[in-house]
């Protein structure tokens, strides 16, 4: 017996439906399957990293984790711990040095914890000390030996795999900086697009501490004329030059010193009306710091001053401050077409630059991380005009060591933006304030640690199994058949029905 003819042509579109049905399935699939095999990253195998910023006022240990299948893929390693040593720098305890290395301890227990058990012994650990430590080799090159053979010994009581402890030198820590903001940034890697299209440039590196401060940087199109402040680096096979530029004493703290210097060769009364403090702030210097910080010392003489004590009362002004401020930067001798200050060339800046460590905590305490140079001015005109009561008042939870920096802080940081590295008021929208990039603070410990353990390769990284271009074509194209098929399901979904009408 024949089939009724409408029974056929709903058998004929059920195996239309099963059909469409898995074609579907596979452009699913196929769809999933690229952009898994595109943007799959292991974690299955973890390695670490330790680095410890022995900074001029502080140290700070940071842990670093990367996949161990990718260590040479950019981008990949992450910040997991950041972990502040209680007291001051490892400078700071010349006097009983035995301390420098168990101020360290807390912080390192604690990295027993984090870092698993099994890879102890694989985990390298690096100390990098800095400006104070510098500072402290000129005064006293065996004590500075002693502190860090007291870090040393402690730093060897733990299981993991001990890599040294040394002095950074200025160039070394302003080119380890720059690395770590561009590579957290994935500056180092191409574009798969046309490079006239989207080329890549490097972000400059302007890092603030205590002691001193760095300046790095890919000039544009202008040659370097000073071959000392020259790093050539290859990476991911592209050649870079750097300029770079370290000025020891002219960190916040040292360049504090230099100003307050001036405050007593200008004091004949042993009181001085200092306008970079807020009017009803006093503060008692002892002059014999002066006389043996190196930053300071050397511009004493014995008919310098006769005082033990300077009295400082604050006085409240920021143009004042800026005036002041002059006094303790050269600017006299330039033997090149352009200087920063005390005869150190520096190109013309250009790009965008990263600024971080006291430059964004100082800025950020004032609230322009993000604020035209106008505006940051302003702010701190205002600030320095508060009376100090009124300060206290307003922030109460602050030392008052470092409350009452603040005016001073800020004016220095615009005087040496504006003034000695000139960024002018239009190229001051291109230098970003900033603490972290992806989770990972900007700083100098993730580059150096980058280095030493060869992590970025001069020859090209490892590759996707697509490029950029054939990947978003895929995508395209699997997208487009999902749809397709999405809608001709629809259409064969929609007849049945005419049909089972017509069958009635």
């Amino acid at each position: 017996m024949d089939e009724p003819k409408g029974t056929k042509r709903w058998k004929g579109f059920r195996s239309k439906y099963i059909i469409t049905g898995f074609l579907l399935a596979v452009a699913v699939i196929a769809l999933i399957a690229v952009a898994v095999a595109q943007n799959h990253h292991s974690t299955k195998n973890s390695k670490y990293g330790i680095v410890l910023d022995a900074g001029s006022s502080h140290t700070s240990l940071y842990i670093y984790e990367w996949p161990a299948e990718k260590e040479n893929d950019t981008g990949v390693v992450q910040q997991v711990h950041m972990c502040g040593v209680d007291g001051p720098g490892i400078s700071g305890y010349t006097s009983d040095v035995k301390k420098a290395g168990a101020s360290l301890k807390p912080c390192m227990d604690k990295a027993k914890e984090i870092v698993p058990h099994g890879k102890h012994s694989e985990t390298p650990v690096y100390l990098g000390a800095t400006a104070g430590m510098r500072l402290l080799s000129l005064e006293n090159g065996d004590t500075a030996q002693k502190v860090l053979s007291a870090v040393e010994a402690t730093l060897r009581l733990y299981p993991f795999k001990f890599q040294g402890a040394r002095i950074l030198s200025g160039e070394e820590e302003g080119a380890y900086g720059w690395i770590t903001l561009n590579y957290l940034s994935d500056n180092f890697k191409e574009s798969s697009w046309p490079r006239s299209f989207f080329s890549k440039r490097t972000t400059g590196a302007l890092d603030l501490g205590g002691a001193s401060t760095q300046i790095t940087f890919v000039p544009d199109h202008e040659k370097i004329e000073s071959p000392e402040n020259t790093v050539n680096f290859l990476l991911y096979g592209k050649s870079y030059t750097v300029y770079t530029h370290s000025f020891l004493c002219y960190g916040k703290d040292q360049a504090l010193r230099l100003k307050l210097l001036n405050d007593v060769l200008d004091s004949s009364t042993g009181i001085f009306q200092d306008p970079c403090f807020q009017q009803g702030y006093k503060r008692t210097l002892n002059i014999s710091h002066l006389r043996t910080n190196p930053c300071t010392a050397t511009k004493f003489t014995p008919n310098n001053s006769t005082h033990l004590q300077l009295l400082i009362e604050g006085a409240g002004d920021y143009e004042r401050c800026l005036t002041s401020l002059e006094e303790i930067f050269s600017t006299t001798n330039c033997s090149y077409s352009s200087c920063s200050f005390n005869g150190v060339f520096l190109p013309q800046v250009s790009g965008e630059f990263g600024a971080f460590s006291a430059f964004y905590y100082v800025m950020n305490f004032l609230n322009v991380t993000k604020e035209p140079m106008d505006k940051v001015i302003e702010a701190v005109k205002t600030f320095c005009s508060k009376p100090w009561d009124k300060v206290k008042a307003e922030f109460p939870t602050v030392k008052d060591k470092y409350l009452s920096e603040y005016c001073f802080s800020g004016t220095y940081i615009i005087s040496l933006l504006s003034r000695r590295y000139k960024f002018t008021k239009d190229k001051w929208p291109n230098i970003h304030f900033l603490e972290k990039i992806q989770k990972s603070d900007a700083g100098w410990t993730l580059g150096y640690m980058l280095n030493l353990t060869n992590m970025i390769p001069a020859e090209q990284p490892y590759t996707r199994p697509l490029s950029q271009a054939s990947y978003i074509s895929l995508m395209v194209i699997c997208s487009v058949a999902v749809a397709a098929l999405l809608f001709i399901g629809w259409v064969i979904y929609c007849k049945p029905k005419c049909l089972k009408r017509e069958m009635i």
